[in-house]
């Protein structure tokens, strides 16, 4: 019997997805349940499992955009044997002579295969002297237009001046649109401040040993920007809101989406009710997300929702930046690198570890009052963790956990 597997639908609004990777070869012994394939959508990346046992044959290439429902490979169940036993037999034919087909193929088909240019190319690449090994057409087929941007890239400079041609993911390509469609559609602005992460780094420096040792996982700066930010969002509910048509709607919880780095680009997961986690909740589940990210193996549910964005920027060296908002949104808090910088204190010059902070907002439903008092009280909180954020020196172990 032959099974066919189609593309599942990973989401409301999804109406297509991209075959990323096959995880088997064409013509391999599947076992039921095994993950065959990966498949990109706007919002994560999904497995596809086989449905039953079989031999598999491949209908969709990898790179392909293809409709939700349709067929992107069949199982044959008749087939008989296991995954490895398939996997090497399909290794042999490799020293044996190739099937010649008695099928006519055309002087067209051929030079498609084959990659040769087309006449007018030839024409070009022999006056031009230009050679070309492959080119952008069906098949690697050598076009005009190859010729000509070779020509250019010949004329600019001594050295290689190669390119390379890759189809944009269908996440980042629906990446593309909502930076786009946010410069466009909302009233972006942005503010800045700056922050001493002294007391801080000496919190950690205290603790950091104890808080990994009971829970796992490090106390980073994560959890106190998570902290002073849904306090924040108490005091200033506007930046915890988001316009809906004509309306605007308030959210009595915080839903953080941390921006996290994958090999498959930006990812928004979301901590849920931030606003409840202790500081080794927060960690945690940071941690989590992170971890699936990495692995490729976040969910669309991990990333549905959220209420404000933090992202981090001062991972990669980002001494300051204007954060783009992640719609629906109406704000997003950019961190950036830690700089010892010279600053005066009580009359005095001394060096700090400072952060630059920006809060881009959206300024049809954040008004100035608002964004900045929001960005003071989270530079307030990051700068008087004990007071704000531990409930006083007395309560600093058991606010930690420790």
């Amino acid at each position: 019997m032959i099974v066919e597997m189609n593309v599942p639908s990973p989401g409301e609004s999804i109406s297509e997805v991209e075959i990323a990777s096959w995880l088997v070869a064409d013509g391999e012994y599947v076992e039921k349940d095994q993950e065959i394939c990966e498949i990109d959508s706007d919002k994560a990346t999904l497995t596809l499992a086989a449905e039953e046992s079989g031999a598999i044959s491949i209908k969709v290439e990898e790179g392909e955009t293809v409709a939700i429902g349709d067929v992107v490979c069949t199982i044959d169940t008749a087939a008989k044997g296991s995954a490895s036993a398939t996997a090497t037999k399909s290794e042999a034919p490799a020293t044996a002579a190739p099937a010649v087909s008695s099928a006519p193929v055309s002087a067209t088909e051929t030079s498609y295969a084959t990659g040769t240019p087309s006449p007018a190319a030839r024409k070009m690449m022999d006056e031009q002297g230009v050679e070309l090994a492959q080119g952008s057409g069906k098949g690697g087929r050598i076009t005009k237009e190859d010729v000509v941007k070779a020509k250019t890239a010949m004329g600019n400079g001594p050295g290689p001046r190669g390119s390379e041609r890759k189809k944009m993911s269908v996440l980042r390509r629906k990446v593309a649109e909502r930076l786009v469609s946010v410069k466009n559609e909302t009233a972006m602005l942005t503010t800045f401040n700056e922050v001493d992460m002294k007391p801080i780094m000496d919190l950690r420096k205290i603790y950091k040993e104890d808080f990994k040792e009971k829970f796992g996982v490090g106390l980073g700066f994560m959890s106190f920007f998570t902290k002073a930010v849904t306090r924040a969002l108490k005091l200033f509910p506007d930046v915890n809101a988001m316009i809906d048509g004509k309306e605007v709607i308030y959210y009595d919880y915080a839903d953080i989406s941390i921006a996290v780095s994958s090999p498959k680009g930006l990812m928004v997961p979301v901590v849920r009710n931030a606003e409840l986690l202790d500081f080794a909740g927060v960690e945690s589940e940071i941690k989590r997300l992170a971890i699936k990210a990495r692995d490729g193996k976040i969910s669309m549910d991990d990333m549905l929702g959220g209420t404000f964005t933090i992202t981090n920027g001062g991972v990669f060296g980002s001494m300051l930046s204007t954060p783009i908002i992640n719609p629906p949104q109406s704000a997003i808090l950019g961190m950036h690198n830690i700089v010892e910088r010279a600053m005066v204190v009580d009359g005095q010059i001394v060096v700090r570890p400072i952060m630059y902070v920006a809060l881009s907002y959206d300024h049809r439903i954040i008004d100035g009052r608002e964004s900045v008092g929001f960005l003071c009280a989270v530079k307030e909180a990051l700068e008087n963790p004990v007071e704000f954020l531990l409930g006083g020196e007395k309560n600093v172990k058991e606010n930690l956990g420790l």
